[in-house]
């Protein structure tokens, strides 16, 4: 009989997609990755960005993002990921793409599989194995600023991974968003004991929580320091939300690829560096002092290389840049998932 596998190409759908990541622990994949990458046993070019104006005169993006994962994984391939952030307010997604995976002697297509569930998964996972990494005192009190698809599939880990959770407080500028997010998370929350509390400002949202996680789209930042509680871990995975003061006066600053994160003119971090008040985890700091330097890579801390959290009260700052390794290793587990599964469409060459 004919192997499929030689012969076509397995395309997952999003249903595939969300079925097989629950039979795999996302936040465990992000683990092994970060120790390949703090092991140098990944290569990670830095993203392909597209962006133009459309027929409607707004600001739109493609990004393309290749990966090679080795050690256990030895996987390459590539994530393709668009966006208009105009799409929601037309009942589209923000974001939309596809994950390609490639088979690594032969270097075909092996799988294409819709991108942006696994791209969310990702993000939110790598937003838990910061607080598993950086956690102080139990977390009891979580703060997210956007009720969209990244607030839902942080939400939906945070209050699986988190068992001392007991309130989320939530902000967005469009409470019909927030309506529809609890909506949707109504029996998560209610299985869990958790329960959604929406705020009239961020900086309510912020103030007393223990864990934050802005995922906006502003290009304008907004957070305070004095807005953080000591202990207080923030994590980025936006633009621009924390203003520059956030940044200097952090206890810690942690990135995931320092290259990725100072070559970006796009996001914070990047152009604080290109404005000379940053510099880099192994850079020189002579004649530099003023500088606020960055303390680790996430996969240093998970071998133990630098250090982590120091002291109960010390507020960190995990800012990810996003990296395909995270796509391509998450989809090598559901392709190989899938396989196990007999899911998917096999598409003929």
């Amino acid at each position: 009989m004919t192997n499929p596998a030689e012969d076509g190409i397995l395309y997952l759908n999003r249903d595939d997609i969300e079925s097989l990541c629950n039979t795999i622990d996302p936040v465990a994949v992000m683990h092994e990755v970060f120790k390949l990458h703090a092991s140098w046993q990944v290569i990670l070019p830095d993203e392909a960005y597209l962006s133009w104006t459309n027929d409607r005169d707004e600001q739109v993006r493609s990004l393309n993002m290749p990966a090679y994962i080795g050690g256990s994984l030895n996987i390459a391939g590539t994530k393709i990921i668009n966006g208009n952030i105009a799409n929601p307010s037309r009942g589209l997604p923000r974001a939309s793409g596809l994950t390609l995976l490639f088979d690594t002697t032969s270097v075909r297509i092996n799988c294409i599989m819709e991108g942006a569930y696994l791209s969310s998964m990702r993000t939110a996972s790598v937003t838990l194995l910061s607080a598993e990494i950086f956690k102080g005192q139990e977390i009891e009190r979580a703060a997210i600023l956007g009720a969209g698809v990244l607030a839902q599939a942080h939400i939906e880990l945070l209050v699986k991974r988190l068992p001392h959770l007991r309130s989320i407080a939530i902000f967005d500028l469009d409470r019909r968003r927030i309506t529809t997010l609890k909506a949707a998370l109504a029996s998560v929350l209610q299985a869990h004991e958790v329960e959604l509390l929406e705020t009239a400002t961020a900086e309510s949202a912020i103030r007393g929580a223990q864990f934050i996680v802005p995922a906006t789209t502003t290009t304008t930042g907004y957070i305070q320091f004095d807005w953080l509680e000591p202990g207080t871990i923030l994590v980025n995975i936006s633009l621009d939300d924390p203003l520059p003061e956030v940044v200097f006066k952090a206890d810690k600053v942690v990135v995931d690829d320092w290259n990725l994160v100072k070559n970006d003119p796009r996001r914070l971090i990047g152009r604080m560096y290109r404005a000379g008040h940053i510099i880099g985890p192994n850079e020189s700091n002579e004649n530099q002092e003023h500088k606020r330097r960055i303390d680790a890579q996430l996969g240093e801390v998970l071998l133990g290389s630098r250090p982590g959290r120091e002291r109960l009260t010390d507020i960190i700052l995990v800012n990810p840049f996003g990296l395909a390794i995270e796509d391509i290793a998450l989809a090598a587990y559901v392709y190989h998932a899938a396989q196990e599964l007999h899911m998917g469409i096999w598409l003929k060459r």
